[in-house]
């Protein structure tokens, strides 16, 4: 058996547990989510959640072998933790609350509270605090790869987002910071064999932690038009999920010879465009054209707390940009935003759609007392990194159909901090200098943290160290999106005819097709189907002796094994049909027929 091939089996069309369809599932809007279900390879059984068919279970433990033998390689050892979880670790971290509406949450027939597992820090934290207690015991990496829960608001793009998914979770545990530097970068690298392995394309780009925590955090991104996640890279080499990006601050503007804020007239103009507009046709400035960058755009949203406390929130930015709510959620995780209600306005009449102004938001307007007992703003008031000292704005007056021009920030009004939450565009300065930034769109598919001592802390994990004192342990937390891989990679191998697998990951290397109906044609792929398993190749042999060519045909190029043998009508001559997924076909001798799919086989596989 060559050193390519594995172990080879034999699946036959007649038996294999599998219905191929010809139309597109109703609620599938992606390709992958419509060609894994027309193929046989998952089932829908309810929004977010799939069964795995026969074919679908082979693709995902190839899959999960590779991430396997990585992890192994890395000095990973494999550990098994249960989905469903007591309440009281999460409890513990704070994340019992802070992961809100997205866990789900269960009472057991004593009233208990549980969890279906959204991800394992706590329990891997508190199996490393059982079992080891001194420095010598470290460095540790355990990983697991086993199914999670989300309860997703919004289920979509198959196995993209769903509520159910299988993930390789890992961990480091160390005593120092350079013993967590040094696994975070050995993950890295994995991370890097795997997504190469799998024949996946990837960037990596800076992210945020969230919910996890910690301080260095980077993801792993395949960069594909569907992808939820938008991220941004320069020529010089800068990449960021787009959530993560630092805006460029200006240097404070001098304002000594600003002149004075002043109100003026502008009647029916609740929008920017509107603004812009009448400050042109009444208030023209002498050098330029007023545009959309020269106001200041006050958005109120409200932030949802875990806790289900709710606080008005006014974000300040430049009247070209808009907020991008996903910047901004990142921005305060744990709490969710949410557009302000009109009850929210009617509880503070101050704001006046359309003409909202600084002057009664933040330090200077209305104070309230916090839970703390410390005085804070009524409404609190957050700036873009753009608005520095000194710069001069039209913005509203907080009165219908007047707004103040040549406000000056630092002079006439401060905010309670910045926040970056304004949309990101292409030809954007990339934070470290190196040029325009270009966005682009791509499917998680790893995320790798330094989670530090967060859980650790948390959960009491110390051990003994070299001096014999408790030292706190640091941790690093590592994930891999196993379906979420098989995923991207059906989105990006696939024509309109079908699947088109890399040979690492496909369900069989070959897809053998008798076609006729003499026996002499099903005897002759019968034995051609035994020499090739017999070398180590997997087959899918359909055997169904009443299915036209046409049929099996487009079943074989639905399935997309990556090559595809005929025993047909060229038998008569002595020959079979050997051609790639997407390739053109020849003709090879019979006799010759194993060697040479074995050959091409083994091409295939080491590509």
């Amino acid at each position: 058996m060559s050193s390519a091939l594995r172990s080879g089996d034999l699946l036959r069309m007649s038996s294999l547990f599998v219905r191929t369809l010809r139309e597109d599932p109703a609620d599938a809007e992606v390709a992958s989510h419509k060609l894994l279900v027309r193929a046989g390879y998952i089932r829908r059984a309810a929004p977010g959640i799939y069964s795995w068919l026969p074919l679908g279970l082979r693709v995902l433990g190839k899959i999960e072998t590779i991430v396997r033998e990585e992890m192994n390689a890395i000095g990973g050892q494999e550990v098994h933790f249960p989905a469903l979880l007591p309440k009281e670790p999460y409890e513990a971290t704070g994340r019992w609350t802070e992961y809100g509406d997205g866990l789900f949450r269960l009472k057991d027939r004593k009233q208990a509270d549980y969890l279906l597992a959204p991800t394992h820090e706590e329990m891997f934290t508190l199996l490393v605090k059982d079992l080891y207690a001194s420095y010598k015991d470290l460095p540790l990496v355990i990983y697991q790869i086993q199914t999670k829960y989300r309860d997703e608001a919004r289920p979509r793009a198959g196995l993209i987002r769903g509520r159910e998914f299988v993930m390789k979770d890992s961990y480091s545990f160390d005593v120092h910071d350079e013993g967590l530097e040094a696994a975070y970068q050995k993950h890295r690298d994995a991370y890097e064999r795997i997504f190469t392995r799998l024949g996946l394309e990837y960037v990596i780009v800076s992210a945020m932690s969230g919910a996890m925590g910690g301080s260095r955090s980077e993801e792993f991104l395949s960069p594909s038009p569907i992808g939820e996640d938008t991220f941004v890279r320069s020529s010089g080499g800068y990449a960021a999920n787009v959530e993560a990006v630092v805006t460029p601050v200006p240097e404070a503007v001098p304002y000594d010879d600003a002149p004075a804020a002043h109100v003026e007239d502008t009647p029916d103009t609740p929008t920017i465009e509107t603004l812009v507009a009448c400050a042109n046709e009444r208030h023209a400035r002498p050098d330029r054209p007023w545009t959309a960058a020269d106001t200041l755009k006050n958005v109120v949203l409200a932030l949802r707390r875990p806790d289900g406390k709710r606080e008005l929130l006014v974000v300040g930015l430049p009247g070209d940009r808009e907020v991008d709510l996903k910047r901004l959620e990142a921005a305060v995780a744990p709490s969710e935003a949410e557009p302000a209600t009109e009850e929210d306005f009617k509880a503070h009449p101050e704001l006046v759609k359309g003409y909202i102004g600084p002057q009664v938001l933040g330090p200077q307007g209305a104070q309230v007392e916090g839970d703390d007992g410390e005085k804070r703003s009524a409404v609190r008031y957050l700036l873009d990194p753009r608005v520095v000292p000194g710069t001069r704005w039209i913005t509203g007056a907080n009165e219908p159909g007047r707004h103040v021009f040549d406000l000056v920030a630092g002079r006439d009004f401060t905010a309670d901090g910045t926040i970056e939450a304004a949309e990101v565009r292409a030809g954007d300065p990339a934070p470290d200098g190196s040029g325009p930034l270009e966005l682009a769109r791509g499917i998680e598919m790893g995320h790798i943290f330094q989670l530090g001592r967060k859980y650790a802390d948390s959960l009491g994990l110390t051990v003994l160290d070299e001096n014999g004192k408790q030292a706190v342990v640091t941790m690093g937390s590592y994930g891999v999106g196993v379906t979420r891989a098989l995923a991207a990679l059906a989105e990006a191998n696939h024509d309109d005819r079908g699947l088109a697998w890399p040979a690492r990951i496909a369900p069989v290397q070959v897809h053998l097709v008798a076609t006729g109906k003499g026996a002499e044609v099903f005897e002759a792929a019968e034995r051609l189907a035994d020499g090739l398993v017999a070398a180590g190749v997997e087959v899918l042999y359909d055997d169904r002796p009443k299915v036209s060519p046409g049929v099996k045909f487009a079943d074989a190029e639905l399935l997309g094994a990556p090559l595809l043998v005929v025993v047909g009508r060229g038998l008569k001559d002595g020959v079979v049909e050997v051609r790639p997924r997407a390739g053109e076909a020849e003709q090879v001798p019979v006799d010759d027929a194993v060697t040479e799919t074995v050959r091409r086989v083994e091409e295939l596989l080491e590509n």
